[in-house]
Order: C-alpha cells, then structure tokens, then sequence
C-alpha cells in the first residue's frame, strides 16, 4: 500500500479545567488512523467527541499532550508541507469590510500570488463556489450559507493536495449542500485527498470512501462503508392507498404491521425474511395502491447510533488515562 497521506499515531490531547485546581480534561484519547491519497475520509461524532480538536491538531492550531501526526510525510511543523494544505474551520470569520472578491485575492497574495494571478484565481474559485454578484459585496452582508461557500473557496486558494474540512455543511442549504458535495467529489476526482468532519451522517455516507467513528474522546469504530453498514435487507416498507377494514386485517394476518398515516393511507411494514410478493395480489384484489416499495436496510445512522448511544468519558471503556 502506498505512503498514507495523514497519518495520527496515538494523539492526545489534555485541557486544563477549573480555576483554583485545575484538572486536566481529555479531548481526544490515543487516536491513531491513516488516509491514503485520493481518500474522502469522514470523522463523524456527536458535539464534543473529538473531531474538531483532531483538526486543531492537524492544523497546529493547539498542541498534542501526547502522540505525533504527519501529514504527507512530513511534521506538522513543515512550512513546505503546510502550502500543499487548504483548512476550512467550523466557523469562519473574516474581515467583513472587504468584499469576498478582494478578501480571497488578498488570501491568494499572502499564498505567494502574484496579484492578477491571485485576482484571476478569486474569481474561478467564487465561480466554483457559487457566488455570483455577491463577490462585490462586503462581507459582513453575506449570509451563513454565504460564509461558509466563501471559507470553501478560501480553503482551496492555494491549490492544496490536502483538504481539512470542518462541519463543511454547516449553515448551508439544501442547495448548497448539494453544491458542497458536487465540489468535494470533483475536487477526489482531482486527485486531491479530503478529511472532513461532519456530523450529518447522510452527506458522510453519500461521499466518504472510509469514516472515523468518534465518542468520549475515543475512536470507537474505522472503515469503508461496506465494512461497517451491512447492506442487506432487513425488511420492507409498503406505502399504500385506499386500504380497507378488510385489507387492514388481511394483512395483519400476513404478517405485516401496519401504521395509519391518514387519508386512507398506511405503512405496512414486513420483517425479514417475509417478502412484499405474497401481498400484492392481496392489495390488488381490495382495490388499495402501492405507492412505495422500499427495502429497509442499514444505514451508517444506525451504526453511528450502534458504537456512540451512551459512551460517557466515566464509563469504564472511554476513561482517560490517568494524567500525571
């Protein structure tokens, strides 16, 4: 296997808490990964799991109690490594008074653009983005969503080989999510390696090639999406129309279970290894409609939900170590 392009070997990170005796909080406990090139690489948690400072880390943003990280190949310390990087944080903030357009040709001139290479780059960037007229207002008029497109476009100034991202997702909608997806698996299709962090498990699943599955603090699950989801079926949902007493009863004896929505509308839904066949002449015969067929399958929610419900920092399989 090739070179990875991220690699966290035991990182820790501790935060002092309390005022007259301090006492040392565990952010992150012992997380060691890798991402190869080319990887959308996703670390999912619930709010104070670890992902963000995994990325302040990565970033040099707060320094690690313990443990190293290199990112291609190199400490995080190297400047010639850190111009081959784009970092999108959770909440971005810039200096509001200058239009988006001037702020990202300024981000392109501290890169080492000259200034019409970096104007020409501002402009194909906010195009990608999608920010249109917006780009000669000041900042400080745009809205979250706005924000965020214009922190992506940032991130990207530079032409990184490696991407951070931070709740990439957040504030936008859905729109711009759907924007925000498009360009992440333009930008892997580039050739160019991305680590986001999310907590919106449908986006994760839809771009991620490997997830990271943090709680308390703690790695609790790795791997490709076929390794943790099990994608077989599990059972069926049928959306009828027009459902009887009659055919109500004849599909309870069937079986099934059935959910009443309203307007002569149910959910019938059939456990495996039952299969929907046996009912459709049934459903037919009563003169109801099928108006959705889905299998029911497990999605990366569940195993989300599977590894993370109640992991606590005190339970005895997320305790920190002992700090000295």
């Amino acid at each position: 296997m090739a070179d990875p392009v991220i690699q966290l070997e035991h990182l820790t990170k501790d935060y002092p808490v309390g005022f007259w005796r301090p006492r040392p909080y565990r952010a992150l406990d012992d997380l060691s990964l890798e991402v190869q090139r080319g990887e959308v690489f996703g670390c999912l948690g619930p709010n104070g799991a670890g992902k963000s400072t995994t990325l302040k880390l990565l970033m040099r943003l707060v320094f690690p109690t313990r443990g190293e990280a290199r990112i291609l190949g190199r400490p995080l310390d190297d400047l010639g490594m850190r111009r081959r990087v784009g970092f999108l944080p959770e909440n971005p903030a810039f200096y509001d008074y200058l239009t988006g357009e001037e702020l990202l040709t300024y981000y392109g001139q501290l890169c080492g653009l000259d200034g019409a290479t970096a104007r020409s780059r501002a402009a194909a960037l906010l195009d990608r983005v999608g920010i249109g007229a917006e780009r000669r207002l000041a900042v400080r008029r745009y809205s979250k969503g706005m924000v965020q497109r214009l922190g992506l476009a940032q991130a990207l100034v530079n032409d990184p080989e490696v991407i951070f991202l931070d709740e990439p997702m957040s504030g936008l909608d859905p729109l711009g999510r759907r924007d925000v997806r498009a360009l992440i698996l333009q930008l892997r299709d580039e050739g160019r390696t991305i680590f986001f962090s999310s907590h919106i498990l449908s986006d994760a699943e839809t771009l991620c090639s490997r997830v990271a599955i943090l709680a308390a603090g703690r790695l609790q699950a790795i791997g490709g999406m076929h390794e943790l989801v099990e994608y077989s079926t599990r059972g069926w949902d049928l959306l009828l129309d027009g459902v009887t007493a009659d055919l109500r009863a004849s599909l309870a004896a069937a079986g099934a279970t059935i959910t009443t929505l309203g307007d002569d509308r149910v959910q019938v839904h059939l456990e495996s290894p039952a299969t929907p066949e046996p009912l459709l002449p049934l459903i037919t015969a009563a003169g109801a409609r099928v108006l959705a067929l889905t299998p029911v399958r497990e999605t990366l929610e569940d195993v989300f939900v599977r590894f993370v419900e109640g992991k606590r920092r005190d339970d005895p399989g997320s305790r920190p170590q002992e700090v000295a």
